[in-house]
């Protein structure tokens, strides 16, 4: 009887966590109030040791490629939440099982370890909840989240007590099979409602300030010619380190208009707000009022003070046509976009605000607990910048709202959003990803990658349109070369002058199409003349290396004309 009842109480502590799920949805939709289950799952996110971190994140991309769900990154987003809420539910499976156990050992007390078992769960959760910051752990958001799990363990120990006890022997097996579906059904419809209520009685989002167009900016800007291409991105005063490619001389004088056009299927050069990747540590993006957000500044300064997204805004803007990449990136992957970024020279701002000589580094940290340490060679580059505003618009929710970092030439695990809080320090900083095994330098690898092949868009001399994107962090692309199964490196011509230094550039390579099944490769020589790694690497702890290849099945019988 033991062993039944700890498993019917595994039962009903399972079925009983969907009305606790959609209540706590409403909660969080109507008042602002916790969602727990992903609140767990966030807080686990960032106690785990960096090598079980890294096992789930390749897991999860792994999955999403080899199902083919979609972009990673929104894929990979929606199997955290859904993990959160299966980890929800398996708690609340254990957790029915212990009081089902609990009974047994003390029959007819269902009430008492009913609210003991929720007082445990409550407590619990409220640590989680005060983990995460006094603001999430407010007075109103404790009583809720007691009123639900309190609520939980009364309802599940006498559910327990009253149906399924051992000394409830009066009680058939009929009439308890008769209760239990009853208790499920009352469970679904207690969900259904609140879930119903919670789409119904949600405000409106709020104007927090995010995808507003940016002052005297109504989109984002493209040069018409490379000279204009060169004044906007030229860097006065960077360093060797930072030095910028110039474009070559035999496509200086190329207009943006004259450059060879794209290979159908190609990415665009700049990557539209909705299509920009989103990797972070977080199952939602947290939401910040522009409004009432200010950034606090500490540390090693002369005058230093809070300043406020208007008082960013005021500045002398700078916009920047940017290359951003995850270091969890794979061969090929997507997880790499290009936008227009605007925002304040950081050094500038930090000249204002009297940086000390003694500081080395600027430690920063952000609404969600990613913190960050920039060294001093970033913080002077004139290139770095604090940003507000994305191919024209007051940055979105998903991508930092309402501040974040560049820094020119590093993975953007170096790179925080949703910045709170800088600190000038005389010392070396921490670093969220760092701080987990990752690479302390972030510098990106030189990466290719092919984005179409189009047997559809057949040249009228029967070649086959082959291009994709090419980058090398600030170090520009000299060269990009094409193999086709295992011929000889062919040179794919790019569409340069690019946006910018620090962009990636397209190329395209007209391959004089044969059927049958092909193998095409796609390797990058850098500014520098440094030719891309080929032998293959996983991304942790530097970035994937190695060449990206794809197989196409080629049937040319009536080319286009």
């Amino acid at each position: 009887m033991q062993r039944n009842l700890a498993t019917t109480g595994a039962l009903l502590g399972g079925i009983l966590s969907v009305p606790v799920i959609t209540l706590l949805y409403f909660g969080e939709r109507v008042a602002a109030l916790p969602f727990v289950p992903f609140d767990i799952f966030d807080w686990l996110a960032r106690i785990l040791p960096g090598n079980v971190i890294t096992v789930g994140i390749d897991s999860i991309v792994g999955l999403v490629g080899l199902l083919g769900l979609g972009p990673t990154d929104s894929s990979a987003k929606l199997i955290e939440q859904i993990m959160a809420l299966g980890l929800f539910v398996l708690g609340a499976i254990v957790f029915g099982a212990l009081l089902g156990y609990a009974l047994n050992r003390r029959p007819g007390r269902g009430l008492s370890i009913g609210v003991i078992g929720g007082t445990v769960a409550f407590l619990i959760v409220a640590a989680i909840e005060l983990w995460f910051g006094v603001s999430r752990g407010a007075w109103l958001n404790l009583l809720w989240l007691a009123i639900i799990f309190g609520g939980w363990g009364i309802t599940l120990g006498l559910a327990l007590d009253g149906i399924y006890a051992p000394t409830v022997a009066t009680v058939t097996s009929q009439e308890r099979r008769v209760a239990l579906g009853q208790l499920a059904g009352g469970s679904l419809l207690l969900a259904l409602v609140s879930w119903g209520a919670a789409r119904w009685l949600a405000p409106a989002p709020g104007n927090s300030g995010a995808n507003q167009p940016l002052p005297n900016l109504t989109a984002a800007p493209t040069p018409p010619n490379a000279t204009a291409v060169a004044q906007a991105t030229a860097v006065p005063g960077a360093t060797a380190a930072g030095a910028t490619t110039p474009v070559p001389e035999a496509t200086a004088t190329l207009t943006m208009r004259e450059r060879v056009a794209a290979a159908p299927g190609t990415r665009p050069e700049v990557t539209p707000n909705a299509d920009f990747y989103r990797i972070d540590i977080n199952t939602r993006p947290p939401q910040v009022d522009g409004a009432t957000w200010t950034l606090a500044v500490a540390g090693l300064f002369d005058n230093a003070q809070p300043l406020t997204l208007n008082d960013l805004m005021a500045l002398p803007a700078v916009t920047q046509p940017i290359t951003l990449s995850c270091i969890s990136n794979p061969i090929g992957g997507d997880l790499i976009s290009a936008s227009m970024w605007t925002g304040v020279r950081l050094r500038d701002l930090l000249n204002e605000l009297g940086l000390r000589a003694e500081a080395r580094e600027l430690a920063i940290e952000a609404t969600d607990g990613f913190y960050e340490s920039v060294a001093m060679a970033d913080l002077m580059d004139p290139r770095t910048l604090l940003v507000y505003g994305m191919n024209g618009e007051t940055l979105p929710v998903e991508h930092g709202f309402p501040l974040r970092i560049y820094i020119p030439n590093r993975y953007g695990m170096k790179q925080p959003k949703w910045i709170t809080r800088i600190e000038a320090i005389d010392h070396q900083g921490a670093g969220y990803w760092v701080d987990r095994g990752w690479s302390a330098e972030a510098r990106p690898h030189i990466i290719s990658i092919i984005d179409t092949v189009a047997v559809d868009a057949v040249t009228a001399e029967g070649a086959i349109p082959v291009g994709g994107i090419a980058w090398a962090g600030d170090r520009g692309i000299r060269q990009v070369e094409v193999q086709v199964d295992d011929g000889a490196w062919q040179s794919a011509i790019l569409r340069t002058p690019p946006l910018g230094p620090l962009i990636w550039v397209q190329w395209r390579y007209d391959w004089p199409s044969q059927n049958g099944q092909h193998t095409f490769r796609v390797r990058a020589t850098d500014g520098t003349g440094a030719l891309q790694i080929g032998e293959p690497s996983s991304v942790r702890p530097d970035g994937a290396t190695g060449y990206h290849e794809v197989t196409r099945t080629i049937d040319v019988t009536n080319p286009v004309s």
